[in-house]
């Protein structure tokens, strides 16, 4: 058996083959995604500037949720371990076990990793169903909105 090219790239555990699977796995899916939506025809020729923001805007607010709501911990739970509020309605966990469950774990507690799994469902959404997408991008954008001014007025209810 070949020696592990990956031995001694770090001190502590951290579960190499699992992050290549996920790594697999979302390309994978991203990749025949793509392909089926080219076939049928709806991919787009491009993104208008507005889409694009909406989109984004909506991508960040719903990541935030999947990997640091208070009531979505219940899809972390399997991978997760729960450690303390955070406030706003938000908890810190960390990953357990090992291997693809501590990868997975790893993965839904990343706001940023979350995030380019909930992009490719917008972008890929939008090429099949714009419509919809945007009403989903929509919703999450304004609740970012409404999560901004809600943190901003605590701050000033703290201040005063």
């Amino acid at each position: 058996m070949p020696p592990d090219p990956t031995a001694g790239h770090s001190d502590r555990y951290r579960p190499l083959a699992a992050y290549g699977a996920l790594t697999v796995a979302f390309n994978g899916l991203f990749g025949a995604a793509l392909l089926a939506v080219r076939r049928g025809g709806r991919l787009p020729e491009r993104f208008g500037a507005g889409d694009t923001l909406l989109l984004g805007a909506g991508t960040a607010q719903l990541s935030r949720l999947l990997s640091k709501d208070r009531v979505t911990s219940v899809l972390r739970a399997p991978f997760t371990r729960y450690t303390d509020d955070t406030g706003y309605g938000e908890v810190d966990e960390k990953a357990r076990g090992t291997g693809l469950q501590r990868a997975m774990g790893e993965l839904l507690i990343c706001q940023y990793c979350v995030a380019q799994w909930v992009a490719a469902g917008m972008v890929l959404g939008h090429a099949v169903a714009p419509r919809e997408t945007r009403l989903v991008a929509a919703t999450f954008t304004v609740y970012g909105v409404a999560n901004a001014l809600n943190v901003a007025y605590s701050a000033a209810q703290d201040r005063a």
